[in-house]
């Protein structure tokens, strides 16, 4: 029976790619070191927080769906050492939800880990992101609903630290609930945070890689308005996988918009919000024994100041955003329809000459999934 189960739930936007990066790159060392990481591969950990959350989109995800969280629990209920379980998605959960997590491991010590940064930058960084995943409403309109959902990984209910330390604190000790803040913005060591995640399991660095640079790229302010322009254009994106390959995946994260790195800013009111949500988990933190790994400090909301706001974007600069997109996109269209092409060639050689009949489905998801220039 695992000794230990750790919990990381996010927040969202908080380096949890990196992590889940470091996780599964070290899974045999980690393993070797008494700490077992569940699952068949890294995606059965999201589609274990559908299935603790009761999320109805489960069932429409591709591939197997069939009780993705009661496979980890299985597997780590069977392991002697200690357990890590790591999706945000997991921070909406409801506290029966919660509850059932804690009941699924009896005997073991639960621990929860979540990453946090300040509300106002991360508020920023999550329109940003759900625009990246087809979003379409402007900046001042995020959440795009109001009311908590445990099913909604886009709420406040998502990524408010304040709502999630009360609704996973409810159930979990506090002391059992270890907060790692981070910098909003960049030049911090990403390995920094590693290290502070290793401390929590009670593990040191040495012999654990760790990639030099934070997993995701981050849009700036034009590009982001741009890709949110394109998003209310599109047709026949719905479902999760084209969202994540093609909207987020070769848009958002391929190389293909610009790079300005422009940083921007919400109107008042919504930076009001954040700020009011921020002070709130920041005097959680200070006053209701949760467990703090790091400085607090950087929890303090950032000032804005200066920076533009989406409605201040010019037709002119879309206008050049969009043409340079246009034509990274037409190099990579050349680029994949010529090796299209000479698969097609290929083929037909070995299938009998040139005259041949050949049924070859188009190449374009394997060839444009992960595509870099």
């Amino acid at each position: 029976m695992t000794a230990r189960v750790f919990l990381h739930i996010g927040l969202p936007k908080t380096g949890t790619t990196y992590l889940q990066d470091c996780l599964w790159g070290n899974k045999q060392e980690l393993a070797a070191r008494g700490v077992l990481l569940p699952g068949r591969h890294r995606r059965r950990h999201l589609l274990a927080s559908l299935d603790l959350r009761d999320d109805p989109n489960l069932a429409q995800r591709p591939g197997d769906v069939e009780a993705p969280w009661q496979e980890l629990v299985d597997e780590a209920r069977a392991w002697d050492g200690d357990t890590v379980i790591s999706h945000e998605f997991f921070a909406s959960a409801a506290p029966e939800q919660v509850q059932r997590a804690v009941d699924a491991f009896p005997g073991a010590e639960v621990h929860v880990v979540v990453t946090a940064r300040a509300m106002v930058g991360l508020g920023v960084s999550r329109w940003q992101e759900w625009v990246k995943n087809g979003g379409k409403k402007r900046i001042d309109r995020y959440p795009p609903r109001s009311d908590y959902d445990p099913t909604d990984e886009w709420g406040w209910g998502s990524f408010d630290l304040a709502d999630v330390l009360a609704r996973w604190g409810s159930v979990i000790p506090h002391e059992r609930v270890h907060v790692l803040p981070m910098a909003s913005s960049g030049g911090a060591d990403p390995r920094d945070l590693w290290l502070r995640f290793l401390s929590v399991l009670g593990l040191d660095g040495d012999g654990l890689a760790a990639p030099e640079q934070q997993a995701n790229r981050s849009l700036g302010l034009v590009e982001v308005e741009l890709l949110r322009r394109v998003n209310a254009r599109l047709t026949g994106f719905g479902s999760a996988f084209d969202r994540g390959t093609w909207i987020r995946g070769y848009l958002g994260e391929g190389d293909v918009l610009p790079d300005s790195r422009e940083k921007f800013r919400p109107d008042d009111a919504i930076l009001e919000e954040l700020c009011r949500r921020g002070e709130r988990a920041l005097a959680m933190l200070h006053d209701e024994g949760f467990d703090v790994v790091g400085d607090l400090a950087l929890l303090e909301p950032a000032d804005l100041s200066g920076l533009r706001h989406p409605s201040d974007v010019s037709d002119s600069e879309l206008v050049d955003a969009a043409a340079e997109t246009i034509a990274n996109m037409l190099r990579d269209v050349r680029s994949l329809t010529r090796e299209r092409n000479q698969l097609l060639d290929d083929l037909k050689g070995r299938r009998g000459g040139p005259g041949s009949r050949v049924s070859v489905r188009r190449p374009w998801t394997r060839l444009l999934r992960g595509w870099k220039r």
